[in-house]
Order: C-alpha cells, then structure tokens, then sequence
C-alpha cells in the first residue's frame, strides 16, 4: 500500500488493474483518455491486453469477446462515444456478459470539450444497464472495483460515470500494489446463451425488469455507495425539515457549500440539520432508501448534472409512497438547466432553498477580485502556428475563389478550421459526418462545390462508411484528409495509420491512399500543405473531377514532428525595409505567431513560436518574410 496524490482518470485505471482486469479498450475522447494510457504504462507489470479500438463500437465489441470467454474488461469512451458503441451496448445488456464489464463514459458538463451535453444516466435507464457515479478520484478508484463484482454477481455491464471535474481532479489516496490480471477465462461454446434472437431477448427482458425493479433498488439501498447523512456526521438521519439530494461530483460541492454556510450562519439550524441524501448508483435508483428521506424531510433539493435524473426519481417515488415532501430542482428552476454546476451556484441555491438572502456569485471563490481590474482579453481557440491544417483550408480557400462552395468540418483540430480569416467550416455535426453530409449537399444543389475535411484518425473511426457511400451512390465531392499523423485533439494517441499500438508494437501503417483508391475514389492526390503553389493546383484538379476526389494534405503536427524525423526550418522574420504594411499575412493565415508591431504598423513574427513552415512567405505579395 501506498499514499499517491492520483488524477481521476488515473484513478479508475488503477482500479481497474486492481480488480484484475483482463482487457482493456476505448478511442480517445477528453476527458477520458487518460484511462487508456495509465493501464498501458503498467502493461508488462500487470500483462493486460490494451488497446486504443478504431472506434467506440469496435471497443465494446472486443471487450465483448474477452467478457464472454470469462475474463475481465475495461471499455474507455466520452459521453458522445456511448453514441458510437450504443449498438453493440445495447445488445450487451440483453444477452448478458460472463466476464466482468466495466463501460466507462466520462460526461462533459459545460460542455467543455463536447458537441453535447447529454447525461450518461439517462443511457442506463434507457439501456437497462446499472450506473454508478463517482463524486471523488478516491471513490471512482473503488467504484470500479465494485463494479467488475457487480457486473458478474447478474451477469450484465455496468457503467461509470465520471464527469469531467472527477476524471481531472487529484486526490490523495491509498493504492494498493497492483496485482498481475486474473486467470484469462475460456470461452465455453453455447448458442442458446450467446447467439442473440428475438426469443432470448424477450425471456431476459423479463429478468432485467425483474433485477433493476426489485434486486438492485434493495441492494443499493444498503450499499455504502449510497446514504444518508445528518449534517456533518454521515449517520442516517431519523428527522429533519429539509433535505439535498445530490451525486457526482455535485455532492462535494454541496458538503462544501454547507460548510460554508454553516461557518457564515452558525446558529441557523436548518443548515446545521440539513440532510444529504448521497446518490452514488442513480441507476437502479435506491428507492427504499430515497423513501426514509422522504418520510423524514418536508422539502428536498436536488442538486445535481446534467438532467433531473435524481429529481424525477425521487418524484417517481414520492407518488409511490404518498409523502407528501415537496422536490424542487431543475423541474422547478431551483437549480440551473444546463452547464456545469459550481461551488457558488450550489451554495447560491442552497441559501435560497434555507431562506436566505440570495446574493452570492462565482467571483466569490476567486482568489482576488479587483473592480478596478481591465477585463481579460478575449482568447478564442486558434490553430497552433505551423499547424498544417492552416495551410490545407488556405489552399482550399483560394482554390475555390469565386465559386460556389460548401466545407463540411469534423471534430478534431481542424474544427477551428472556422474561425477568422480561414473560415473554413461550414459545418460540423459528428465525427464523419463531413463525408455524408457533404453527399447531401450536393444532391440538394449538384451546382455546388462540395469539400468534406477530415482527420487522419477520424477517417479511420467513421470516415470509411461514408466515402463507400459516396461512391456507391454517385456523389460528387472532394474529400480533404488532413493527415498530421496522430490523433492531436486529444493527446496524440497512435491510430491505424501511424504503425504503433498501446502495447508497443510497430504493425504495418494502413494506407489511406490505398484504401481510398480500392473504394473507387479518383484521383487521390497527395500534397503538402505547406507547399501552398502544389496544394492550390491539387485542390483546382481534384475539384474539376467527376465523382468523388480526394485530396491527403499530409504533413506531420507540429507537437510530434520531431518524433517522426522531421527537422524544422529556421523561424522566419520580416525584413522591415520590403515590408509594405498591408498585413495581408495577418489577415489571410492568422497565424498566431504573426502579430503588428505598434511602432511601425508593420508585422512582426514571434521566433519562439515560429516553426519555419514559409506559409506567411508564401503569401506576401512582395516577399519581405524570409
């Protein structure tokens, strides 16, 4: 045993090492990812199988192989990767599982780094599988034990959901020496059991209703998971006037919130007896245990993230059990309907909820606020300088100068592709919906030019479907593959394309002009985005061409470059004697190196940033920039 100060993430891999766990699958997504990377550091300590899947959906279905022969599995995704694997999860669910499966779907409240705000607990009732919701690193680190034990006593998945301020957050805690990985288990053939048909679903259906209706809500009542406590003294409460109901990490930020209040109101007795009623497995709800605070409380706030899952609950059993307690919430806009929560809003809505005045803010828990101090400046997100997907849409862009045009984005980096000056991005739904919406624009206006940008990675993930599509159904468009040889948004973690896997092994780059060229797309021309004389005719080429092109712009992001044997060119500066001040560098590229020198009103180019990529001396009309 041993004290270590833990991130969230790292704290659901080591439990999931300490369960024993066999395998362990996911894709890349924040704030997730760190989950994958903690495990295949300790693999040869441990000897579990890790792997980052092409896909959510190719993950779950590989953790489904090892968890029918009997072994132990780990699933890793964020909350819109539940969406990709919710196939193959939902099909889980029926059939069962023999191995301990854990699916882990960190959520994103805010959204901070997501294309939604959707609740993971939402997906357990509508998918009939257990959740389990972690308000600490330490707590998520136990969870997920208690899950692989869970998910094996009924034979069913089970979910963890941490949110975002869990899987990031530190904590001291106390983790034991990590065990080798259980006896791999041997898949026993028997179709009856794991050959899903309508018959079987039917005859199982009624054995989920009968586990997540009458077993679970009993067991979780008893479960330390789940309790309730008086004050500050986490023993069950026998009476009191007002009640929270809370989980995740929302439960923190209501003991803090308390705590504070109590410390600014030391004789208000409403505060000092206040009752919580900690939610640790929203799904199956504790309902026997969530009727003792019913029975015991007149009025109950729900303080919770995303959705009002605990306070329809609760309301669910209050008309079961007749109590007569008041619940107020989201429902009742007691509480904020979307976003994250904060330590201010919480205590903001528990000061209301109590009677007192409510004049609290978010700028309270700042260290220092100044009313004298300017405002910040506003910092959007920007492409990184040198980042070669600047060169790829300026390429696009002044290729298709004048024309009618549509450029459908995707997630990834290149999502920035639609700030100013490239505003590149018309579009941006879901990964690979580039490819496919790009079809549906065209066969809606055939007089459009249509370009679709995606990743190398996302290509992999969900572009292939797509671009079969477009083939197949006579589309055309140009797809622009922006192949920088990693997956950058969310930490460079290898894919199919860049030959390396988590367990350390050099496999064989897949070709995307190979695969490309087999589904039938011509041309395919690869280019160097930096190279913007090459890249504009690329692009005016594969644009004139019939049916579906494809332009690879391929140069290596400039955080990994060095690691695959790319030496960068010297910075580039601006000679201030040729330079004429039309700031047509600045302008065009937005490059966040280049910026205006006040003296002069001239561009000035920031060395330490500057990688030599020669797009600005590229684009300067009189070539001042060398």
């Amino acid at each position: 045993m041993s004290y270590e100060m833990v991130m969230g993430n790292h704290a659901i891999a080591l439990g999931a090492m300490a369960a024993g766990v066999n395998l362990v699958a996911g894709y890349p997504g924040t704030p997730s990812s760190e989950i994958i990377e903690t495990v295949a550091k300790y693999r040869e300590k441990t000897g579990v199988y890790v792997e980052w899947s092409v896909n959510e959906k190719a993950a779950a279905e590989v953790a489904a192989g090892a968890s029918y022969s009997g072994s132990r599995s780990l699933i890793t995704m964020k909350q819109v990767g539940l969406n990709v694997a919710s196939d193959p999860v939902m099909c889980l669910s029926y059939v069962g599982v023999k191995g301990g499966m854990v699916i882990v779907s960190a959520d994103d409240p805010g959204p901070i780094s997501s294309q939604t705000e959707q609740d993971t607990r939402q997906f357990g009732l509508y998918s009939k599988i257990p959740v389990l919701d972690p308000s600490t690193p330490a707590e998520a680190y136990r969870m997920v034990q208690e899950a692989f034990e869970l998910s094996e006593k009924y034979g069913t998945p089970v979910i963890l959901r941490p949110t975002t301020r869990v899987c990031h957050a530190y904590e001291s805690m106390e983790i034991a020496e990590l065990p080798p990985q259980r006896e791999r288990g041997v898949f026993q053939k028997d179709s009856n059991r794991w050959v899903i048909f309508p018959r079987l679903s039917f005859a199982n259906h009624k054995k989920i209703v009968q586990r997540n209706e009458e077993l679970l809500p009993e067991e979780f009542s008893k479960s330390s998971m789940n309790a309730l406590e008086c004050g500050d003294t986490k023993e069950k409460v026998s009476c009191s006037m007002l009640g929270i109901a809370t989980g995740g990490i929302s439960y923190t930020y209501v003991k803090e919130a308390l705590k504070s209040l109590g410390e600014e109101y030391p004789e208000n007795q409403l505060i000092k007896n206040m009752t919580v009623f900690k939610v640790g497995t929203p799904y199956p709800f504790p309902a026997p245990l969530a009727k003792e605070l019913l029975s015991s409380c007149e009025r109950v706030l729900c303080v919770e993230e995303l959705d009002p899952v605990i306070e329809r609950e609760l309301l669910l059993v209050l008309g079961k059990c007749q109590c007569g307690s008041e619940v107020c919430g989201k429902l009742t806009g007691d509480m904020p309907c979307a976003g994250e929560n904060t330590i201010a809003i919480v205590k903001n809505a528990i000061a209301s909820f109590v009677g007192l005045e409510k004049n609290l803010s978010d700028e309270e828990n700042e260290i220092s606020v100044q009313a004298d101090y300017p405002d910040l400046p506003v910092r959007p997100p920007v492409l990184c300088a040198g980042c070669p997907h600047r060169g790829s849409f300026y390429a696009v862009k002044q290729a298709m100068k004048g024309k009618k045009t549509v450029y459908c984005g995707d997630i990834g980096c290149y999502t920035l592709g639609n700030a100013k000056p490239l505003e590149m991005c018309d579009t941006c739904l879901c990964m690979g919906a580039d490819v496919t919406m790009a079809q549906g624009f065209y066969h809606n206006a055939p007089d459009t030019y249509c370009f679709s940008f995606i990743g190398d990675s996302t290509f992999f993930a969900s572009g292939i479907t797509g671009v079969v599509n477009a083939v197949y159904n006579q589309a055309k468009l140009t797809l622009c593959v922006l192949d920088n040889s990693t997956t950058a948004m969310t930490g460079h973690q290898p894919h199919p394309g860049t030959g390396r896997t988590m367990m350390g092994d050099i496999t064989e780059k897949i070709s995307i002009p190979k695969i490309l060229e087999a589904i039938g797309v011509k041309p395919v021309i690869e280019v160097d985005p930096f190279n913007l004389k090459d890249a504009v005719d690329a692009v005016k080429s594969a644009s004139e061409s019939q049916g579906v092109s494809a332009i690879i712009f391929k140069s290596p992001c400039i955080s990994i470059a060095k690691q695959v044997g790319y030496t960068f060119p010297n910075p580039k500066s601006v000679e201030r004697e040729k330079c004429i001040g039309c700031k047509k560098c600045i302008n065009e590229l937005g490059c966040p190196a280049i910026s205006l020198d006040a003296s002069d009103k001239k561009p000035v180019i920031e060395t330490s940033l500057c990688t030599g990529c020669s797009l600005c001396s590229q684009v300067c009309p009189v070539k001042a920039i060398g």
